[in-house]
């Protein structure tokens, strides 16, 4: 089956993070986000990949300009303006000439789902279309689902206020669509698959979903993307790749964080719950905390940075105090 991963976001809730780099280029422990989706793929017998891409289609040519991610041979169709969920798939399908069931997956979402289960239920329900759901503590960020007792989908609701949700089964973003699906799309404005094409096709009963309980995270904001890095060190993946290699002095204390390669961490700083890219420089007494540092940031000496995302290139001064911030690049 072909997969179609939806990469053309510009990742806004990101930044500074996304402001030079799309959100699953992004690493965790040290692995861009695409291989990690891609590879959850491939171990369950996807051959081909589509690429639907938006914003800064070249930084995924440029890091696979052999035409394959993690081994497996990808496809790209690169929207010329935004058209919505439903109008970037709509647009992908038809440039790649999908006329079979697909699978269609968000690319900033991270899961063991277990794709094969998601098929087999698609075809013995006979669906038009499948989502995969989860359980969430907190549904009103998410497209909420109920279903009858067979699957079939009685109400979709994007995003309903706090505290008034239906059900807190939400849309995991993973789907089995029919090429059928794509006639139900209009072409000449924007649409959301989540607000309008599933609410839809919900009343014309042909919507199915299969309810799981596995890993699953949305890695849209820094919070969860430090989440995501974390998760990792801590084994809650089926996979755990080889950390990145940096130079720490042997009095600075490193706990339960990822250090990018080239990045260099001097005598008693002290990093804690962080994520550091690639050749960041942490001096002499520094403090990082619950913060995310992209790539060539330098933090001076005794600085203190907590809670906080730093962007490409940017420099802490000595002494300098870092709470609660986002600090662009320069």
């Amino acid at each position: 089956m072909f997969a179609l991963v939806l990469v053309g976001g510009f990742g806004t809730r990101l930044r500074p993070l996304t402001e030079h780099t799309p959100k699953q280029m992004l690493p965790i422990c040290g692995v861009p986000m695409i291989e990690w989706v891609v590879s959850h793929l491939a171990d369950h017998g996807i051959e081909e990949i589509g690429l639907a891409l938006g914003y800064r289609p070249d930084a995924f040519l440029a890091a696979y300009p052999d035409g394959r991610i993690a081994g497996i041979p990808y496809k790209v169709a690169v929207e010329p303006e935004a058209r919505g969920t439903a109008g970037a798939i709509r647009f992908a399908a038809l440039e790649m000439e999908l006329n079979e069931p697909f699978l269609v997956l968000n690319g900033d979402v991270l899961t063991d789902l277990d794709i094969g289960a998601l098929l087999s239920f698609h075809q013995e329900r006979e669906a038009e279309a499948t989502i995969a759901l989860q359980a969430v503590a907190d549904p009103s960020r998410f497209g909420v689902v109920t279903t009858s007792d067979d699957g079939r989908v009685r109400e979709f609701i994007e995003k309903p206020p706090a505290n008034s949700s239906p059900s807190n089964t939400i849309n995991a973003g993973t789907y089995v669509l029919n090429p059928s699906v794509i006639a139900r799309i209009p072409d000449t404005r924007p649409v959301s698959i989540e607000r309008e094409t599933f609410p839809k096709m919900a009343l014309a009963e042909t919507l199915f979903a299969l309810e799981s309980d596995t890993y699953w995270l949305d890695t849209g904001t820094p919070k969860q993307f430090l989440e995501a890095n974390l998760d990792v060190l801590h084994g809650r993946r089926r996979a755990k790749p080889e950390l990145p290699v940096a130079a720490v002095d042997a009095t600075a204390q490193v706990e339960d964080s990822v250090i990018g390669t080239g990045s260099h961490i001097d005598a008693e700083a002290v990093i804690q719950r962080s994520v550091l890219f690639n050749d960041c420089r942490v001096s002499r007494g520094a403090t990082i905390i619950d913060s995310v540092l992209s790539e060539n940031v330098y933090v001076g000496e005794g600085a203190t940075i907590e809670g906080s995302v730093i962007g490409l290139g940017e420099r802490i001064e000595a002494g300098s105090q870092i709470v609660d911030q986002s600090r662009p690049a320069p």
